[in-house]
């Protein structure tokens, strides 16, 4: 694979920028780097978890976004925290934060398929009814996460988190979902165009379900993992909002839809990581902090895809509309691992 090949994958230009960072905070610090990558893999598979569930809603076509992450994450800490405790089970605990997750995507789902509510509008109104039942669980709470679990999240093979590797599995799975399966080739081809899938017969509206319904699991899987390895708090989940939309985008998904690039959330996520590090090592204000990560973001928007962006816009008024049936062949090719 020649140089040109390799720059041309959306994914590239988020590792890129991570290894800048880090280059960065190597000629800051003057120390070694290994325990600097080490800390940022056991930061990142939060961010990623969450990042690939928001990657299936946006990969669903325009307006698709699923702003309920954040108040999933701290509701599923507490739940899943709490579920533990009193069940002697961490497994048991984890499984309720899932489930509190897609509780909270079934609300998000009824009101987007049932009612005709925007999606913004739908996983906002979701995400309330969420941190309404967090501020209420919030008060008194006494559970404590459990350590066993705790233990095994801070658990290194190698300088290598566990829980990265974990993430690493997962990330394999979500592309093999959506390169080898039915519902993975049609939530492509809604996001691509969504009035030739429905033509082709793919079931629209069930792919939607299931794909805010994913997203929720995932969130809420953030949730307990990340309230584990933390402790449970009102706003466990803030950070995870916005920052699970920019991963998605800087990793190279199109933010139109119709192409979904998980690998290059995983860069985008150390990025992010990373940069959180840098701006903390040199001791800048929240405003500079802002600042510095809002141009560099900028700048790896532009080199992953504004240029492809722009062309792919130019080139839809230069060709043909496909048919659906042409639009159900092509997707395989939207899905960069």
């Amino acid at each position: 694979m020649n140089i040109r090949a390799i720059v041309s994958r959306p994914w590239i230009w988020g590792f890129a920028a991570a290894v800048l960072v880090w280059a960065i905070i190597m000629a800051i610090s003057g120390q070694g780097g290994g325990q600097t990558v080490s800390l940022a893999l056991s930061l990142a598979p939060y961010l990623v978890v969450v990042g690939l569930g928001q990657m299936l809603v946006i990969t669903a076509g325009p307006g698709n976004i699923d702003v309920s992450v954040a108040p999933i994450i701290s509701l599923a800490g507490f739940v899943s925290v709490g579920v533990a405790g009193s069940t002697g089970s961490a497994t048991v605990g984890i499984l309720a934060g899932i489930g509190v997750g897609v509780l909270v995507a079934v609300i998000s789902t009824v009101a987007i398929l049932g009612l005709s509510v925007p999606p913004i509008i739908a996983t906002l109104a979701a995400g309330l009814v969420a941190s309404s039942v967090t501020l209420s669980l919030a008060n008194g709470f006494t559970a404590v996460p459990d350590p066993g679990l705790r233990q095994l999240l801070n658990v290194r093979p190698a300088g290598i988190p566990i829980l990265a590797v974990a993430v690493a599995a997962l990330t394999g799975l979500v592309i093999l979902l959506l390169r080898r399966t039915v519902y993975g080739r049609s939530l492509i081809a809604v996001g691509q165009n969504r009035r030739a899938a429905e033509r082709a017969g793919i079931p629209v509206a069930r792919v939607i379900a299931t794909t805010y319904l994913v997203s929720g699991a995932l969130a809420g899987l953030t949730g307990a993992l990340l309230a584990a390895y933390i402790a449970p708090s009102a706003d466990l989940g803030t950070r995870y909002l916005l920052d699970s939309v920019a991963v998605v985008v800087i990793g190279g998904t199109l933010i139109s839809g119709g192409r979904a690039v998980p690998v290059g959330v995983w860069g985008a996520g150390l990025f992010f990581i990373l940069l959180d590090g840098l701006v903390n090592l040199v001791g800048w204000s929240t405003a500079a902090q802002n600042l510095l990560k809002g141009g560099l973001v900028l700048f790896v928007l532009f080199l992953a895809g504004g240029g492809d962006r722009a062309g792919g816009t130019a080139s839809r008024f230069r060709r043909r509309p496909r048919t659906a049936a042409a639009t159900t062949t092509t997707t395989g090719d939207n899905t960069h691992g």
